[in-house]
């Protein structure tokens, strides 16, 4: 597993686990209202330049701007070739 932040464009991924961190304590509450929910396919699409922040993701059919913090939340692994 690794925060989503480290992901790969265009990689496919699931998420394993959402958790808060010190710099966002709601942030594991309002990204699983979003539907960012462990189990969950997600591509990471782009990173805005400079700075690699925000991060744009698909999560089924809907595309989001993620800070990079927010991103940290978001434990994935890649998916298995064969998914």
């Amino acid at each position: 597993m690794s925060p989503l932040q480290n992901a790969r464009i265009g990689q496919s991924y699931r998420i394993a686990a959402i958790h808060h961190s010190a710099e966002m304590p709601d942030c594991e509450r309002q990204l699983k209202e979003l539907g960012f929910m462990p189990g969950e396919q997600i591509v990471l699409l782009r990173r805005t330049m400079p700075g690699s922040d925000p991060l744009v993701v698909r999560i089924g059919s809907s595309t989001f701007a993620l800070r990079a913090a927010e991103a940290a939340c978001i434990e994935v692994f890649p998916e298995s070739s064969h998914d």
